[in-house]
């Protein structure tokens, strides 16, 4: 995932590692953590598989700038066109960068992803109509509230996440 972050910051133009975790925290950091201990062996990969250019200053600090290659571009763009997924909240991350992804790409995937989300909630609400049938039954309901306070969460969850999706869709609202 480091690499595809790094690669998107770069998307913007050139930077220094600093430069990277410090857009990073200020933008996706939300929900994305990078350490310069991950980010320095992710940019080597990267300068090694020739999807980034490094470049040495001659400054003071010996400070190195950083470079998307086309290549670099087209493996990042084609990360950003496959489906997104709800592992890890990576799909956070994409849509962060969906402003470089062609309309009608970007609009399938959410499409996508939202019937996903739809499906989710259609599962914890079928859940949701047995459990609420067997509390009934049960004289103390209490041993089993933070059980079913995760299963409103995600009920919540996946609603907020659903009506999110609609207005990014619509491309309603900044």
């Amino acid at each position: 995932m480091i690499e595809f972050v790094t690669l998107g910051m770069l998307m913007q133009g050139k930077m220094s590692g600093y430069d990277i975790k410090k857009i990073t925290e200020q933008t996706v950091g939300i929900f994305y953590k990078m350490s310069y201990g991950s980010l320095y062996p992710a940019l080597k990969r990267l300068v090694n598989s020739t999807f980034v250019t490094e470049e040495e200053t001659n400054d003071s600090k010996n400070k190195k700038i950083y470079s998307i290659t086309e290549l670099g571009q087209a493996h990042f763009m084609q990360w950003l066109r496959e489906p997104l997924h709800s592992n890890k909240r990576e799909y956070l991350i994409k849509i962060f960068f969906y402003d470089y992804l062609d309309e009608p790409t970007r609009k399938q995937n959410l499409i996508a992803y939202q019937q996903h989300v739809a499906h989710h909630i259609a599962q914890i609400e079928a859940v949701q109509t047995i459990v609420s049938k067997e509390l009934e039954q049960l004289e103390d309901k209490s041993q089993y509230y933070n059980r079913v306070s995760v299963m409103h969460y995600g009920l919540h969850f996946y609603n907020m996440e659903n009506e999110w999706l609609k207005k990014i869709i619509d491309n309603e609202g900044l």
